[in-house]
């Protein structure tokens, strides 16, 4: 069930009004005890990046970070990336491997469901941060044609984690997205963060340490358009 601050676990968000309620929620109530005998953190999430539903495992990942009103990994994992000051502090190659990703899936998003309300108060808070703003309209159309379609995709992709817990450390994760139809028919997908062994290098042998963003202007690796 959808992950909260202080480590309480609500119900699933309710679904929407098209489906048929009391099926429709008893399903999702089922999918969450699926959910937690996964052992790797997983969340169900909507259109709008809002978590419906997460396990244990993803609590576990994100416990640490600090309070935010509006940015907790547990309501909008968008949000959370784009907008807390300590997403760098579990995410890793914060902006080239999460921000930008994610920033790619938001424009496409928008032009989906342009009307959607959650949608255009994200995109009015990316639009009051100038250096974000300059890397969503300018620089992210330059990053994908230079990186590729590919590299846009969550499904597949490996990107690194630091793990609160010492067992794991920095680590890699692939993202496996396996949405069911039923899942798929309400609207919502499915997102899995396979840990991997962590990486061991011989000129670096401690786990990197881990930055802190403190402010909301960090896409500093997006080159400019006319670049």
């Amino acid at each position: 069930m959808a992950y909260q601050a202080g480590g309480q676990w609500s119900a699933p968000r309710p679904v929407p009004d098209t489906l048929e309620s009391q099926e429709a929620q008893a399903y999702l109530q089922d999918y969450a005890a699926l959910l937690e005998s996964v052992p790797y953190p997983s969340v169900v999430l909507d259109h709008r990046w809002d978590v419906v539903l997460a396990n244990s495992a993803f609590g576990a990942l994100f416990h640490t970070v600090s309070q935010h009103p509006t940015a907790m990994p547990g309501d909008n994992f968008l949000r959370f990336v784009l907008f807390h000051p300590d997403a760098a502090t579990v995410l890793g190659e914060h902006e080239s491997s999460w921000c930008l990703p994610m920033l790619a899936h938001f424009a496409a998003a928008v032009e989906r469901h342009g009307q959607d309300r959650e949608l255009l108060s994200i995109r009015r808070d990316i639009a009051q941060d100038p250096i974000m703003e300059a890397a969503y309209r300018q620089g992210l159309p330059h990053w994908i044609r230079t990186v590729g379609a590919t590299a846009v995709q969550h499904d597949g992709a490996v990107r690194p984690l630091f793990h609160p817990d010492p067992r794991w450390g920095r680590i890699d994760c692939r993202i496996v997205g396996e949405t069911p139809e039923t899942l798929r028919d309400m609207g919502y997908s499915r997102m899995t963060l396979v840990l991997r062994e962590a990486r061991r290098t011989s000129d670096s042998p401690r786990r990197a340490r881990r930055a802190r963003r403190t402010t909301a202007n960090h896409l500093s690796v997006v080159p400019s358009s006319d670049r």
